[in-house]
């Protein structure tokens, strides 16, 4: 069969577009997290018109189809679950259209989010979203996950960023739809675009993208503080709250983590204290006075070290956003450390509770490390509550596979039950859907299952793209 399917394939897109391999096509079988399937093929579609053939006849011959970036997924989003053809957008990285009067770039998927914002910077504008993978993560990827990252609190997620898609359906045409504007209001009947955005590849191919940008900040003041409890840290975020400061970044570690992220890079900054982050857009002028009252609010909340930059530029060359970016580095480096060559599996977690919970969240995920055993690395985005404790534990230990889950779960119960979601950037996967299923029956919104499950049947009716995630 697998035979059969790569000699279709070849004869469809020719062969310097079909991979089959086994040594190379592994290497898309898998994810970060160590969920790893089986893959008879992988495709490089260089252009829609390739993306709608494989389709179409993936439609007629029944053939399960994943959509994949950078396969930088945590939550089962991007693996192969059943065997199938993994249909990759590296090969699709054009920027094809970049202006500033319309304030739009119109990409292909596989264009990188550090890439478009060098490309971006050339002109002084940004696309704002900024996941943890940002320098390998693609629009693409971005678009299906519905990413967001430690610009979230100013800028939001990627459904705000959307303004049109070019997708293909798995259907008998393998059609191509062209929804949404290159206008900023676009009005179009029921939103597809936004339907999509978030999907995880369950529901169309995403060809191309026209992504709102913005102009690059004027200047961004940068603040690194260390507080000797998680009390002192909340009360200098409340603080900056109150006083309407317009942050970019508001970041958060806590303080094992902070340190064991500062060991594990070699950093020049040594953490004392739970770490917090933040950065304010601001004209020149007011750069001095606005550092000021972040160093004075800190210091007010009893900073135990505070470090400064009038700039990002300045704020890179200290290295002050290197110890938050690790955060995922980091578990993998304890990982490492801890199995001692054992294969990993690793839960990242991906809840947000309202940022007024977010020390009573804090407290109760330390109190889950200690009833589970596991070594926890907790960070994530304080400013709209957005949080990622990460665990990791062997792969061939059923016990202790077990209780991972069990932490896993009773994280997601934690969030329920402060008002909170189980997914805030990550997605759904095959990890989360369960977890979905009860945040769901905890609002009495079951039904809503009910209805995504119809809305895959219409856009995919024969269930191959990407099966068995989400719903």
């Amino acid at each position: 069969m697998s035979s059969d399917v790569v000699r279709e394939l070849t004869q469809i897109l020719g062969p310097e577009k079909v991979v089959s391999d086994q040594h190379v096509i592994r290497l898309y079988a898998r994810e970060p997290s160590g969920l790893e399937g089986h893959v008879k093929a992988v495709v490089f579609p260089e252009s829609v018109e390739d993306a709608s053939k494989v389709l179409r006849w993936a439609y007629h011959k029944e053939v399960y189809i994943y959509p994949q970036g950078s396969t930088t997924d945590l939550v089962g989003g991007a693996y192969p679950e059943r065997p199938g053809i993994v249909v990759s957008t590296e090969r699709m990285k054009k920027i094809k259209e970049v202006s500033v009067v319309d304030s739009i770039v119109v990409v292909e998927p596989g264009v990188r989010l550090w890439d478009l914002n060098v490309e971006l910077a050339r002109h002084g504008y940004m696309f704002p979203i900024d996941p943890g993978s940002v320098k390998v993560a693609t629009v693409g990827g971005a678009v299906n996950t519905g990413a967001g990252g430690m610009r979230g609190a100013r800028y939001g997620t990627m459904r705000d960023w959307v303004l049109g898609l070019t997708v293909v359906l798995a259907d008998s045409e393998g059609s191509v739809l062209r929804l949404g504007c290159r206008t900023l209001k676009c009005r179009q009947g029921y939103d597809l675009v936004r339907l999509i955005v978030g999907s995880e590849g369950t529901l169309a191919f995403v060809a191309e993208a026209i992504l709102k940008i913005t102009p690059l900040p004027e200047n961004v003041v940068v603040l690194l503080a260390f507080f000797p409890t998680l009390e002192d840290l909340v009360e200098a975020v409340i603080e900056v709250k109150k006083r309407a400061m317009d942050t970019l970044l508001m970041e958060f570690m806590d303080e094992d983590s902070a340190r064991l992220a500062a060991e594990t890079l070699g950093a020049e900054i040594k953490p004392d204290g739970h770490m917090l982050l933040m950065g304010v857009p601001v004209n020149k002028e007011a750069s001095e006075r606005v550092l000021g009252e972040l160093v004075e609010i800190a210091r007010r909340a009893r900073a135990r070290s505070i470090y400064t930059a009038r700039s990002m530029a300045e704020a890179e060359d200290k290295k002050l956003l290197e110890i938050r970016r690790s955060l995922f580095a980091t578990q993998a480096i304890l990982t490492q450390r801890e199995l001692k060559g054992r294969r990993a599996m690793m839960l990242m977690e991906d809840i947000a509770v309202p940022p007024s919970k977010l020390l009573e969240a804090v407290k109760a995920l330390k109190e889950l490390e200690r009833e589970y055993g596991f070594k926890m690395v907790l960070g994530g985005h304080i400013g709209d509550g957005n949080l990622h404790p990460t665990i990791s534990y062997p792969a061939d230990d059923e016990e202790a596979k077990k209780r991972a889950l069990e932490w896993y779960y009773k994280v997601m119960e934690l969030a329920i039950d402060l008002g909170g979601t189980v997914s805030a950037e990550h997605g759904i996967g095959t990890l989360k859907k369960r977890a979905l299923e009860m945040e769901l029956r905890r609002h009495g919104s079951l039904k809503a299952l009910e209805l995504m499950r119809g809305i895959k049947k219409v856009f995919d009716p024969k269930g191959i793209l990407n099966p068995g995630k989400v719903v």
